[in-house]
């Protein structure tokens, strides 16, 4: 799965995914809690990787996070700036961050690490670790499963995983975690986590 296909396939249904997905009240408000307790408060930009129509990134600013929305696909940044237009969106890859060394308090990568093949996770967490600053949070949002396994997700193929693998690769990063968030499956939605986790100084 490349980044060109990945990009490719929600494009060609961003507006789909956009009446499906595209406001904070759509998200589950455990889930907001979570990325408001570890990404809000604090000094220092922080960044929403794979930030899709851009309503996490406005939620984050909203608490008064200095939070910037970052997406390869264009039609979410353009709905982005218009449906907010006092915030910051930018077209571009998490893998190959327009950041400088250390400069970033905070990372919010929610849904958007799970298109990547588990060989190339280690190589975006990376990336992550070169610009995040000491003591900077990360939080991740992934599907969970007993092994890492693609499966067939309504965009484009996707991986769950176990969440104490992910914990380690965060851990081989160069990041600790801090706290974890679970949520079986229902009818409509598959088993998912967050999991929050400190850059080392």
């Amino acid at each position: 799965m490349t980044t060109e296909q990945v990009r490719r396939a929600y494009a060609a249904m961003a507006d789909r995914y956009i009446a499906l997905f595209g406001t904070s009240g759509q998200v589950h408000a455990d889930d907001l809690a979570f990325l408001r307790r570890h990404l809000t408060g604090r000094p220092g930009p922080v960044l929403d990787l794979g930030c899709g129509p851009g309503h996490l990134t406005d939620f984050l600013r909203a608490h008064g996070a200095d939070a910037t929305g970052v997406d390869i696909v264009g039609e979410f940044i353009a709905h982005a700036r218009a449906a907010h237009p006092a915030g910051r969106y930018l077209l571009g890859s998490m893998a190959d961050l327009p950041v400088a060394d250390r400069r970033v308090a905070g990372i919010l990568a929610w849904g958007s690490v799970i298109h990547l093949p588990p060989p190339d996770l280690d190589r975006v967490l990376a990336e992550f670790r070169r610009v995040a600053a000491p003591g900077a949070t990360v939080v991740l949002g992934i599907f969970v499963g007993d092994e890492v396994a693609a499966f067939d997700h309504k965009v484009v193929t996707a991986y769950r995983w176990p969440v104490d693998a992910f914990a380690e690769r965060l851990a081989r990063a160069g990041f600790t975690e801090v706290e974890r968030l679970h949520r079986p499956g229902d009818a409509g939605r598959r088993p998912h986590a967050a999991v929050a986790a400190v850059a080392a100084g």
